[in-house]
């Protein structure tokens, strides 16, 4: 069967993401879509304002459907403590008749993933009631021992799955999937978690029935027209779970059942952070659309139509995977949470305006923010529409690293005039340190993107300039922000000046010697990115924290692939201690911690000494202009509350401009933080 033949919509683009699809009587007016996720922003299980909005803003950005609830709950036994849309109430309903009014008015369509968790829910929040599964294993990542479901529970959960579906149907939704994977109906599927000996364990049959059941059941309960798919497991990635030709014959048994129009392609299992975020959800370790090759070999074994996602970053790579008849639909989930006006932006012309997916996991950490599209998961309170001002002004903004970028980008497109110093020979700032490190080299993508509109708004960069309070007023400003970032802090530190930075050895400013010892007082990913990078070198690599283990202050995607690739390259690691002296000792270095938990010192030898510790504030220019300022440089409130005016009088008596600091140059913060701070201000200069 040619999927792409049988499934099109009369009408063809030059361009196949632009060519409609059809399934069924559902036409898709292009290849694009974003599927269905957890995106923590319901409240009490129900899709309010805030959800709605989210998922509007992809609409209104051109895609063909917007996939919702992701992991939402068929039963009260499927909570994982909260996050999840909850389709086990009618109470959902007008609800979801809001959200696709809202989802169908810009052309897009919209279906929910309906879904039993198994032994993936919690017994200890939501209803507090135990987990189930096809058989007492306990899932690794979310900890539960499972009762071993019995006839009665079987029965129940095919009715709730039916009677979640129904209620999508009657919220006005084009139609709901299933889960394999690591859910419920994939726990009944692999050999690893169903030990059964009834007529649902053993054989592919067997195996399969609880999930042929569910189908069954939703498409007795909805009927022929709405569009029922499947999250569908291709491979579990493991020898001891369903491999590729079990997967397909399980696919095959769906497929002759006739209860499933598509299938949506995952890879491996999610019973680990570690799997999920080398499986289903590739994260920064991972290359970009790691899977695709698999999913073309299920496209020749199967005959349904095929969506897939997973690190479909970018539109050369999705053009890729529908000129080539992978799938007919391509899933780019994580890509319109940077970026919801992808499709649009193609329309117009504008590709190379899409906001890159940097791949940073941001999202998988403070959902569903990205890590510098500010906007995301916050449209009830910003817009991603920048007005222009009714009054121009002069702005100057003193940093080019993110929050300087930012800053002048946003200030650039309400029309005022922009001129931005920076001090060294190129913008990115400490974006440029990390993304030294071979993992986070895609970071780049935030500094690129931003040159690139800095270039089309017509901004005055200045490269190469130190400036100082002077330097500034001469420019005559309206309107000063300060984003200096900060410099390595080491201050703290008794014997710090026989130490390096790991900004120092990213960089390659300090050379390395053999044997040597990285401090973390963060937990974030400078420190374990060094170690990586030096131990790949063949140097002898040992990494201290005060905290319990490392990598604590990371996305769970990067937490557990550092501490894979650690552990791989056989770093030394020590947790609950803290550096409080480095001294010489002979041709080396000692170093002195105190245990976090009994309070005892230890030491250690090594040849270099590298610390990470966060940044302290580059706030010079911002001290000696505060004074000179209408605001007295404060912006807190500002940020919050948008009091822009707050000051017209004090700048009357004091001076004529406004001065705000933001990102680093106020405190040690992160990438998403320094832009927030940015856009949230600027958007209202």
């Amino acid at each position: 069967m040619n999927h792409l033949t049988e499934g099109q919509a009369p009408g063809t683009s030059a361009d196949p993401l632009l060519n409609p699809f059809r399934i069924k009587k559902l036409e898709f007016r292009n290849r694009v879509i974003s599927t269905s996720h957890a995106s923590m922003l319901d409240e009490g299980g129900m899709p309010l304002e805030r959800y709605q909005r989210y998922h509007e803003e992809k609409a209104r950005g051109g895609l063909a459907m917007t996939m919702i609830g992701g992991s939402a709950m068929t039963s009260a036994d499927s909570s994982w403590g909260g996050g999840q849309l909850n389709l086990s109430s009618d109470e959902i309903i007008p609800h979801l008749q809001s959200l696709a009014r809202r989802i169908h008015q810009h052309g897009a369509a919209v279906m929910s993933q309906v879904s039993h968790l198994g032994r993936r829910a919690t017994a200890y929040a939501g209803n507090w009631l135990p987990a189930v599964a096809p058989s007492r294993i306990r899932e690794t990542r979310n900890r539960n021992f499972p009762k071993e479901m019995d006839e009665a529970d079987i029965r129940r959960i095919v009715r709730d799955y039916a009677s979640a579906a129904v209620r999508c149907r009657e919220g006005g939704l084009d139609g709901v999937e299933t889960v394999t994977g690591g859910h419920l109906i994939g726990q009944f599927l692999s050999p690893r978690t169903n030990k059964r000996t009834d007529a649902y364990g053993g054989s592919v049959e067997n195996r399969a029935r609880f999930g042929l059941m569910v189908h069954e059941a939703i498409r007795k309960a909805v009927g022929d027209d709405m569009i029922v798919g499947i999250r569908f497991a291709i491979d579990e990635g493991t020898d001891e779970g369903s491999d590729f030709d079990d997967c397909l014959e399980l696919a095959r048994l769906f497929e002759r059942e006739g209860h499933v129009d598509f299938f949506n392609c995952i890879y491996g299992r999610m019973d680990t952070d570690l799997v999920l975020a080398e499986h289903n959800m590739p994260g920064m370790f991972q290359r970009s659309a790691p899977f695709l090759s698999q999913v073309a070999n299920f496209r020749k074994e199967t005959r349904l139509p095929l969506l897939h996602a997973a690190g479909i970053r970018d539109v050369a790579t999705a053009r890729h995977a529908i000129r080539e008849n992978i799938v007919d639909l391509i899933g780019m989930t994580r890509a319109h949470i940077a970026d919801p006006d992808i499709v649009n932006k193609i329309l117009r012309g504008e590709e190379e305006r899409i906001r890159p997916c940097v791949g940073a996991t941001y999202c998988l950490y403070k959902k569903v923010n990205c890590i510098h599209n500010p906007v995301s998961g916050r449209e009830t309170t910003l817009s991603s529409t920048i007005d222009r001002a009714a009054s121009l002004k002069r702005v100057v903004v003193v940093g080019g690293g993110p929050a300087g970028l930012e800053a002048a980008r946003v200030s650039a497109e309400r029309g005022h005039l922009v001129i931005l110093f920076e001090a060294g020979a190129k913008l990115g700032g400490q974006i440029l340190v990390a993304a030294s490190a071979t993992e986070r080299r895609d970071l780049l993508g935030i500094v690129d993107w931003r040159v690139n509109e800095l270039e089309r708004l017509g901004v005055d960069v200045r490269l190469n300039t130190y400036a100082d309070a002077d330097t500034v007023l001469a420019e005559g400003p309206d309107v000063i922000v300060v984003a200096t970032g900060g410099v390595p802090d080491m201050e703290w530190l008794e014997g710090a000046e026989l130490c390096d930075s790991v900004w120092d050895l990213l960089t390659g400013t300090v050379s390395s010697k053999d044997d040597i010892l990285i401090y973390d007082g963060t937990g974030r990913q400078a420190a374990p990115s060094c170690a990586l990078q030096l131990a790949r070198q063949g140097k002898s690599v040992s990494l201290a924290t005060p905290d319990d283990a490392v990598a604590v202050e990371m996305p769970y995607p990067e937490k557990a692939s550092f501490r894979k690739r650690i552990s791989e390259l056989g770093i030394h690691t020590m947790v609950d201690v803290r550096l409080t002296k480095v001294a010489r000792q002979g041709n080396g270095l000692t170093a002195i911690f105190r245990n976090e938990l009994t309070d005892t010192e230890t030491t250690f030898a090594a040849s270099q000494v590298v610390i990470e510790n966060g940044t302290i504030p580059a706030e010079e220019i911002y001290q000696d202009l505060r004074s000179r300022s209408a605001n007295d440089g404060v912006s807190a409130a500002f940020l919050v509350n948008g009091n822009q005016n707050d000051f017209a009088e004090e700048r009357k008596m004091r001076g004529k401009f406004n001065l705000y600091r933001i990102g680093d140059a106020i405190s040690s913060r992160d990438i998403y933080s320094s832009i927030y701070d940015a856009y949230r201000l600027c958007a209202e200069v």
